[in-house]
């Protein structure tokens, strides 16, 4: 079943590079008491994703916390070592946590898997972005295939 306005954002872990190696982050810790945009993309350092969904909310960071969001988080089905190279290939800083599902865990209690196999690139994550409110997504912008039509940051300022 596929995660919509008014559930509770699946527990899991997810992961982030830190100084010394991956570091475990749960989605609880993530979100619980906060406003946080969670955006999930197929994969780093892909065209689309790298181009332009990253990019939209990097450009936008500072107006969508403006109004009241804690984090804006980007998570994909990569390793945290890969999302840490893509974070510093487009220059995430503090705006935009970049979040590691290797194992698809998150993106499968979603149900947002996308089957990219017969491209060579395994299980990946439908593109998406969400506004969740102490952990209930308030907000969805599920995208049908690798479309980027609704789920960047323009669409997410509009929904604050």
């Amino acid at each position: 079943m596929t995660i919509k306005v008014g559930d509770k954002l699946p527990s899991t872990t997810l992961y982030r590079m830190g100084a010394d190696g991956p570091e475990a982050v749960t989605t609880d810790d993530l979100c619980g008491g906060k406003k946080v945009v969670l955006f999930g993309l197929p994969g780093a350092f892909t065209p689309t994703c790298s181009a332009q969904h990253v990019p939209g909310f990097l450009s936008n960071a500072g107006s969508i916390k403006a109004k009241g969001v804690d984090t804006i988080a980007c998570m994909s089905v990569n390793d945290a070592f890969v999302m840490g190279a893509w974070a510093k290939d487009q220059g995430t800083g503090s705006d935009v946590e970049m979040l590691a599902d290797g194992s698809a865990d998150l993106t499968k209690q979603m149900g947002i898997e996308l089957d990219l196999g017969d491209r060579g690139l395994g299980l990946r994550c439908r593109r998406f972005s969400m506004v969740v409110d102490d952990g209930v997504v308030k907000e969805l912008n599920l995208e049908e295939g690798g479309a980027l039509e609704i789920s960047g940051a323009e669409t997410i300022l509009e929904q604050l």
